[in-house]
Order: C-alpha cells, then structure tokens, then sequence
C-alpha cells in the first residue's frame, strides 16, 4: 500500500513548545522556526514499556527522513517524579541513542497545549505548520511512515520513495509477543495500584506483608517490610521481596534508590535461578543490581509462554518499585 493518493485531513494547529523547561540536543524550536518542515511530535517518558518499544521505529524516520524536510521533537512528560529530573532524563537520552530534538515538559505544559492523554503519542505536522494525522500508542507503524512520506511529498521533496523501514529491536524494544501476552500494566502505589494479595491492607504506613503460598494469575504479594505509598510501595528493611504471578514472554519493574545508593537484587521464577529466562538486568543466577532509577528487565522468557511466578528480593531498605509492565 503506497502513501501516494491518500488524504490526510487538517486536525489543528501545531501548538508549539513554549512551556518546555529546556531542551536536549537542540536550541528551542517554534512552529515559525520549523515552517518549511515536517515535524513529528512524540511524546514519551523513558520508563514507559510502551514507548520504548515504539523508539527503534522513531529513531529510524528520524535517521532515514532527516535530509529530505523531517524534523522529529520528542516531548518528554513524565509519568514518576523522577522523571521530572532533567539529569536523568539526560542520562536516558544518551543510554537510548535518541540524537533528535527532546523538549522537557516536567509541568504538563507542553501536553497541555496538544491536549495529548497518552503515552506514547505521536502527531504530525505539515510544512505549514497544521496537523495532519495522530496516532495514540504502539503499532500503526506502517500508516505512519506513509504519513510522514505523504505530507514531504507535499511539501515538495524529492527522493521519497514508497518503502517503509525495516527493524528487528532488540533489548526492552523488542515488539510484545502479543500473542500470549495475559498479564497487564500492574501499579504498585496505592493511587492506581490492584491486584495486591494481603488479607490486611494498611496504606501509608509500615507495615510487614507476608508472601502467600500460591498467587492466582496475575495476583502479587509483598513479602517483609513496606509502606505502600500513594505511587511506590517502598522498601523499609534488607530482604524485602515482592511475588507476581505472570504469564508473559518479559516482564519489567520500575525501581528507583531513595538514597541513590545502588541496592542489589535477586530474582528467582518458581523459586529457581531464571537461567536462559533472564532479562537484560538479571544474570542467570538471578542477580542484578538496581543502580539508576528506571524500568529493570527481569526476564524474558525462551520457547513457550506459560503461568510463573517471579519473586524479587532486595539487599537494602529505600527501594521504590513503581511499576510491573509485561511483553
């Protein structure tokens, strides 16, 4: 299917960035300075799962569309209040190999302006400066692409041909095995938190949890001492371990140090080592260290998908576990 013929309604305006905090890798750019562009705006937040398996696919139009009018500006927003810091935001910039335009949106400002509700979301716009198409989440990769080639030809660009880039992301950008994907997005804190398996929930305060027997299907459990804080349950003493029954190719936590001190972990998947079944941030005997806040991969999973129950313990007090996201 060819972007040639297709029609891209007018949705808007493009609002600008004037309420960004700052920016990386670029002086501040406006819709006047762009005109002449097509620009694709994301919005993301460097913990997002959701996101980062969308980047291999934005960093290639970036890459391969740059010389013939495209302009891409990533907006980050945070979802975690340490992603409003913009020396980790900085530091995932670099990890994550993004070259092009970041805008720093740490109060909703720009978000506000595209009145954008999602992560990841991705709009573009035309070289005069009108939006011309969105798309909300994963997928749509091919429709986009034929998008941004759709609207450079419009503007006038030569050399755009009809074939889309073609990815095989690795690491935590790997595509979701959404075939036998059964376990969702699970918060941890108690403002959007579910699914906890306690028979006495005290929110806010310490308490000490115990670890059930058995979990049912996408139940979890904490195990030692915790507060259950209204966007992390938080680690109050060395040993405190959390259990989450799965079925899932990968899962991935959300952690931060509240101390900045690097705290070592150890997973386990049926009470055993994860062997071939470790994520980039376990070794196979189970063992990682949390260093960094940002989103931990804890396993992936080799051959069939089926129920198992991981379990992670941590060596220290201070840990901040925001969030459980699968693939």
């Amino acid at each position: 299917m060819s972007a040639r013929g297709t029609t891209l309604p007018v949705e808007s305006r493009l609002p600008g960035f004037d309420g960004a905090a700052g920016w990386l890798n670029s002086a501040p750019l406006t819709p006047a300075g762009l005109r002449g562009s097509v620009v694709l705006v994301d919005f993301w937040t460097y913990t997002c799962i959701n996101w980062l398996r969308t980047l291999g696919y934005v960093r290639a139009w970036a890459e391969r569309y740059r010389d013939h009018g495209l302009v891409v500006v990533g907006v980050h927003t945070p979802e975690f209040p340490f992603e409003r810091d913009p020396d980790n935001v900085r530091r995932a910039v670099t990890a994550m190999d993004v070259a092009y335009p970041v805008a720093l949106d740490p109060e909703y400002t720009v978000w506000e302006a595209f009145a954008n509700h999602y992560w990841p979301a991705v709009y573009l716009a035309d070289a005069e400066g009108r939006i011309r198409y969105h798309h909300f989440g994963e997928e749509a990769y091919t429709e986009t692409e034929r998008a941004v080639q759709r609207l450079l030809r419009d503007a006038g660009r030569d050399g755009i041909g009809d074939e889309v880039v073609s990815i095989d992301p690795g690491g935590v950008e790997a595509q979701a095995d959404w075939a036998n994907l059964g376990s969702p997005e699970t918060y941890l804190g108690f403002q959007q938190g579910g699914n906890l398996v306690a028979p006495d929930v005290r929110i806010g305060v310490p308490a000490t949890f115990a670890v059930p027997d058995a979990l049912p299907l996408n139940g979890w459990a904490l195990g030692g001492a915790w507060t259950i804080e209204e966007r992390a349950a938080v680690s109050n003493g060395p040993g405190a371990r959390i259990a989450f029954r799965f079925h899932a190719r990968d899962v991935n936590l959300v952690l931060r140090s509240r101390e900045g001190a690097p705290v070592p972990f150890r997973v386990l998947v049926d009470g055993e080592p994860p062997g071939p079944a470790h994520g980039l941030d376990v070794d196979a005997a189970g063992h990682g260290t949390l260093v960094e806040p940002r989103l931990y991969q804890l396993v992936r999973t080799p051959g069939n998908v089926t129920d198992h129950t991981l379990e992670i313990a941590f060596a220290a007090a201070g840990v901040e576990a925001y969030v459980f996201t699968f693939g």
